[in-house]
Parts: C-alpha cells; sequence; structure tokens
C-alpha cells in the first residue's frame, strides 16, 4: 500500500492522534489529546544513533528495525486491539518520515484507515508559529492592570465565571509573574508546549467578543510571550485595579502561602533581587522570613520593590493605562469580585452579547 498523508488542517477528521516520538520528545511539545505511543525509547535512540555514528549505518538500521518491530507489536496489543474496522488513526513522527511510515503501514495492513502527518510535528509546530503571528490582532482585548496583590488573576477568574471571554495567561504558563511567582513542585512547561496551548486557547476565543487578559510583561517566568500578542495587549484598553495596600498584603499572605512557609525556596528568590536591592534590605528581608515576620516583608517588598516597579513598567508600555477606568475595591472577597466582574460586563456591554450567544 503508499503512504496516505494528511495536512495539519485535517488534523480534526481523525478518531485519534499517535504520536510515535520518544517520550522526551512527546514530553517537550505535541498535539493537543495525542497519545504517545513510542517505537522507539529514548534510550533505544541513543543506542541506534551510537551505531549509526560509530559502527555504521546498516548495523543501526538492523537494531533500530528489531526494536520498532517489537515496540509496535506491543503498542498494538497494548492499546488498539479493541479499535473497529472503521477506526482512523493519524499518526505523527518528528518530520513525518519513517517512524510514523513503519507504524501507519502496519496499521493499514491491519485493515485501519490510518494516515501520515505530512511534514509531521515539524509542520504541526511551523502551522502553530504562523498562527500565533496573525491571531492576537483578531480579537479586542481588555487589559486588566493593577499593583501586585490587586486580585488580577482573581478578577479575570470572576468575569470567567460571569460568562465572560479571558484569556488566562498565568494560568497557561503554570507562573504567577512575579519573583516568587514560581509553583514549588510544578515547573513551567518547555517554550514550545506553551505556545501550543496558547495557540489552542486563543484559537477557542470569539473574534466578535471582547477578551479579557491580564497585563503581563514579556515573559511569565522563564516562559516568553510571542511579540505579536505583547504588541496587542500593550495598545490595548486597559482596566485599572485600585486596591488599599493592607488589602493587597492580606491578599498576598493567602495567595503566596506556598512561597511563605518554604524557607529555603523564598530566600532562594529573594537572592534573584541581588542588584536590584541593597545588601542591607535583602539582609533585612532574610532576617524577617528566619523570624516569621512574613506581613512585614510582604508589605516592604510591595513598597519597595513591586509597586515602583509596576509604576515605571505600566506607564511605559501600555499605551491607555493613564486613561483606563479605575476600578477600586475595598476586598478581594469573592462575592465582591463577582459583583464587580458583572458590573464590568454590564458596563462594556458584554453581558448582553453573553445573554444573546446563551
Amino acid at each position: 500500500m503508499h503512504k496516505r498523508l494528511a495536512k495539519v488542517a485535517q488534523i480534526a477528521e481523525f478518531d485519534a492522534i499517535i504520536d510515535v516520538r520518544s517520550p522526551s520528545e512527546f514530553s517537550e511539545d505535541h498535539l493537543p489529546g495525542a497519545q504517545n505511543c513510542p517505537v522507539l525509547s529514548d534510550e533505544e535512540r541513543v543506542q541506534v544513533g551510537t551505531l549509526y555514528k560509530q559502527v555504521s549505518a546498516f548495523e543501526a538500521k538492523k537494531i533500530g528495525a528489531v526494536l520498532v518491530g517489537r515496540n509496535i507489536s506491543s503498542m498494538l496489543e497494548t492499546h488498539f486491539l479493541s479499535k473497529p474496522k472503521t477506526w482512523r488513526p493519524l499518526i505523527v513522527c518528528w518530520r513525518g518520515g519513517q517512524r510514523s511510515g513503519a507504524v501507519s503501514h502496519v496499521m493499514r495492513e491491519v485493515g485501519w484507515d490510518a494516515h501520515q502527518l505530512a511534514g509531521g510535528y515539524k509542520a504541526w509546530r511551523r502551522h502553530v508559529l504562523a498562527e500565533l503571528i496573525t491571531l492576537p490582532t483578531r480579537f479586542d482585548f481588555r487589559v486588566i492592570s493593577g499593583a501586585t496583590g490587586s486580585g488580577k488573576s482573581q478578577l479575570l477568574e470572576a468575569l470567567a465565571r460571569q460568562g465572560a471571554q479571558v484569556l488566562h495567561l498565568e494560568s497557561l504558563a503554570a507562573h504567577k509573574g512575579s519573583v516568587l511567582g514560581g509553583l514549588p513542585g510544578q515547573p513551567q512547561s518547555s517554550q514550545k508546549s506553551f505556545e501550543t496551548r496558547l495557540f489552542c486557547a486563543l484559537t477557542s476565543l470569539d473574534t466578535q467578543q471582547p477578551v479579557f487578559v491580564e497585563a503581563e510583561s514579556r515573559t511569565i517566568g522563564r516562559l516568553r510571550l510571542p511579540e505579536s500578542l505583547v504588541v496587542a495587549l500593550r495598545s490595548a484598553r486597559c482596566l485599572r485595579l485600585n486596591v488599599g495596600l493592607e488589602a493587597r498584603v492580606d491578599f498576598l499572605l493567602t495567595d503566596y502561602v506556598h512561597a511563605l512557609h518554604d524557607a529555603p525556596w523564598l530566600l532562594a528568590c529573594l537572592d534573584r533581587l541581588h542588584g536590584l536591592q541593597s545588601n542591607d534590605t535583602l539582609a533585612r528581608w532574610k532576617h524577617m522570613v528566619a523570624a516569621g515576620d512574613f506581613p512585614a516583608l510582604v508589605k516592604e517588598l510591595l513598597q519597595l520593590h513591586y509597586d515602583p516597579l509596576y509604576q515605571r513598567s505600566q506607564l511605559n508600555n501600555y499605551a491607555q493605562h493613564e486613561g483606563a477606568e479605575l476600578i477600586s475595591l475595598a476586598t478581594l472577597l469573592s462575592p465582591t469580585l463577582d459583583i464587580k466582574a458583572a458590573e464590568i460586563l454590564a458596563a462594556t456591554g458584554a453581558a448582553r452579547d453573553i445573554a444573546r450567544i446563551n
């Protein structure tokens, strides 16, 4: 049988996406909903590659054929014996070459209408990068800004509960966007995986309705936002939160409880401020950590680090920040945020659009 190829635009036509790359390749990034069934494990890839370089291509192909055949057999027996004849899988490897070709050939011999993704994962990656250049320009973004601890993410989530469209970048990046923003035990994904999730989030949104999003810098933790998205957000209309210092401190003591009770991790985060704060200030903050005086620590971090940084960043980067609508909040409790979210939607007219859609 000759091979059957499918393009990226046809992905939705298939019953399953089977990614036959190694686990490490799959972990770095993959098509949404794909199942990893490697024809070579990471260790086997190294073994075959070493033979290719140090012995010969012939010896590498012999061993590779044995390993691939064994793994395809196990794959069929473990995952696919129950599939009906009408099942249509799409097989993906790195370039749409030998690995996906071997699996799709065996599956077609069985009787399934298996296709290879033309160009493999690399074709998908090119598609994501191309779309991320143009997608952000299609939306009417409403940027929620405010000093650290103002509850921007929480207001965003309240808007989502009210039925508004939101793009939650910090959720996609698994990071709160500050020096203390990393989540212990939850490392950020690869840049490629983040961009795939961002692409999927954007394509799920309606370009005819406003999209609420939190003001962010170019990076969230170690992940970079696409330049086209940065440009779109910085020219968008803004809603500026105004929350008192004490309310922000109280909120952060709860929101960052995971960080404040992990002293080694917290001290390592403070070390990253070396050069941005004086040695005396950093020493005082570390003493507060040792003493467990977290309210004083959070208050000084806001006053001496985050608030000045916020003022410089917003004024320099967001064109409509100065004239933004001011939203004052006395507390950041969910009932208050839900009421405010409903008021924002009513003021923007988005509430009427949501009701009409529903």
